[in-house]
């Protein structure tokens, strides 16, 4: 540039011996952070949470800390700090976040606290990417990495923290290949790495939370939101007694009060953890279901796509004009709400409004997820309509009202675990309203008010529904007080499926403590064209 030529006079020169080349000093891949830069003031118990933190985090052993407290509370915030200490003895800082694409806002949180981006592991990066990534945590020069479960897995030389945030959420959990819970992996990784390992959780697991009763896990709770912030109030709308209109899916009451907070200037938002359309089409005339070719279950109506598609296999086909099963023409009908048609009926309703659908359909990565929360934070939107994306840890200030459209949807079926995540679903996503100086709502639209789950959340009584559900467990030796594996079969002939299931469950090993229930059809029975079947081996926890 100085000398005004191309780079190629240059390699002359140097061939000729004219010049001499010298290599400049590589730049660090990641800027270091600056564990001198102050943080937000804390309050009294968030600082002496953060005083522990910095303890277990600086005292180069293993150890686990289960970190509770409220939504808002500023446990963010307080972990951060054990970070910092982290940081000060030289050592690796890790957090898994259970989706690391969607959480912008934690980044720029981060960034606000020690004025650097940390590095980032997850399955949106280039191959580039990460591969520069892995040779910097490697060699030391990436002080924090942030990631998905996998980055449990990456070669840190001098891991002295690892901070598994949401804990309670079933993103860690991989189901394909090899299979294991990052939340579990993370105490192991800790145990390896002689660090500190913290569990962050509003709604813990109640595996975490026996084990902090128990002893095996340090506690620390915040019972109180960051900044004088109330909790919201949580009411449920009986659908008995006040059922929307016929065709529609919002209560009167539901309506009255996103109209009212609208009114205000304020934002509000429904949560319907469903995708597309509708969850199900058939035909009025013979009462055919569409359902998928490859999977035991039913096609998902998009209707902005025009498409009817599996969201297990990906499956997709067009809608049709007439019904494949008895041919009746324009006789399907779609059954059950999206939040597709919860934007369409929300449209009808208030036409002035400005709307945002958040699902995995239109948030479909980092710069989409950033978009949409620095609109919403903007106050260039007014109604947000989500799935369970919403839920995960977002900070809205102007949100004061959260409506869910249906919140008995996660109680069906025979999962073990299905009222405990359901509270928590519901309890995250509750905890989205009223996070600054104004008073937060929430509406939980149901049809068994009188359920545990929603008695709990309406009472804010998290430590008696977790004893509740401790009780219930116990007798049964059911998890956390016993084991319980399951072993899927599966195989392209349903015999074959069959015959492999009844030789294991015969040759599975017996004793007292030792259950095999089952083969029985898998939840999805078929799967991408697969037939499934499931052996589920109990036992008490003494055994080995």
């Amino acid at each position: 540039q100085a000398a005004g030529v191309a780079p190629a006079v240059l390699r002359g020169m140097a061939d000729a011996g004219l010049v001499e080349p010298a290599s400049l000093p590589r730049r660090p891949r990641f800027a270091p952070p600056d564990t001198a830069r102050p943080g937000p003031s804390l309050g009294a118990e968030q600082d002496q949470a953060a005083a522990a933190l910095r303890e277990a985090a600086g005292m180069r052993g293993f150890g686990v800390t289960l970190l509770t407290g409220v939504t808002g509370s500023g446990k963010t915030e307080v972990y951060f700090e054990a970070i910092a200490a982290c940081l000060a003895q030289g050592r690796q800082a890790l957090v898994l976040l259970p989706e690391i694409a969607l959480s912008t806002q934690w980044l720029d949180r981060f960034a606000a606290r020690f004025g650097a981006a940390p590095a980032l592991w997850h399955s949106e990066l280039t191959s580039r990417t990460r591969r520069e990534t892995w040779r910097a945590v490697a060699e030391g020069e990436a002080p924090v990495l942030v990631g998905a479960r996998s980055a449990l897995f990456l070669p840190f030389p001098d891991l002295g923290l690892i901070v598994v945030d949401e804990e309670h959420e079933t993103a860690f959990k991989q189901e394909e290949g090899v299979v294991y819970h990052a939340r579990d992996m993370a105490v192991v990784r800790a145990r390896l790495s002689e660090a500190a390992c913290v569990l962050v959780s509003a709604t813990p697991s109640l595996e975490s939370t026996v084990n902090a009763q128990t002893g095996r896990y340090a506690a620390l709770h915040l019972p109180a939101r960051h900044g004088g912030a109330e909790m919201p109030s949580v009411e449920v709308v009986d659908l008995r007694r006040d059922p929307p209109e016929r065709g529609r899916f919002l209560s009167p009451p539901l309506v009255e009060a996103v109209s009212a907070t609208l009114a205000r200037g304020e934002q509000a938002m429904l949560f319907l953890n469903r995708r597309g359309y509708a969850p199900m089409t058939l035909c009025r005339a013979c009462g055919h279901r569409m359902r998928c070719p490859n999977c035991t279950a039913w096609l998902v109506e998009h209707r902005a796509a025009r498409r009817l598609q599996c969201h297990h296999c990906g499956h997709v086909e067009g809608i049709p004009e007439a019904c494949p099963n008895c041919g009746a023409a324009h006789s399907t009908v779609p059954i059950g709400p999206g939040v597709e048609r919860v934007l369409e009926e929300a449209t009808a309703l208030w036409p002035e409004a400005r709307r945002l659908v958040m699902a995995s359909d239109t948030i479909p990565g980092p710069a989409a997820a950033a978009a949409a929360a620095r609109a919403i934070q903007d106050r260039e939107v007014d109604l947000v309509i989500g799935t369970q994306i919403v839920a995960k840890g977002w900070h809205f200030p102007h949100l004061t009202l959260v409506g869910v459209v249906d919140a008995d949807l996660g109680l069906a079926g025979g999962d073990l675990r299905a009222a405990e995540r359901t509270f928590q679903l519901l309890h995250q996503v509750a905890g989205r309203a009223g996070r600054e100086e104004r008073p937060g709502r929430v509406l939980l639209q149901s049809f068994a008010p009188e359920h545990p789950v929603m008695q709990a959340l309406v009472a804010g009584d998290l430590d008696s529904f977790m004893a509740a559900e401790a009780e219930a467990r116990r007798p049964g030796h059911w998890p956390p007080f016993g084991r319980l594996a399951a072993l899927i079969v599966s195989a392209e002939e349903e015999r074959a499926a069959d015959r492999v299931a009844r030789d294991l469950g015969l040759a599975a090993p017996g004793g007292d403590g030792v259950e095999v229930l089952g083969p029985a059809p898998a939840p999805l029975a078929i799967l991408r064209g697969r037939h499934r079947r499931r052996l589920l081996l109990w036992t008490r926890r003494d055994i080995a």
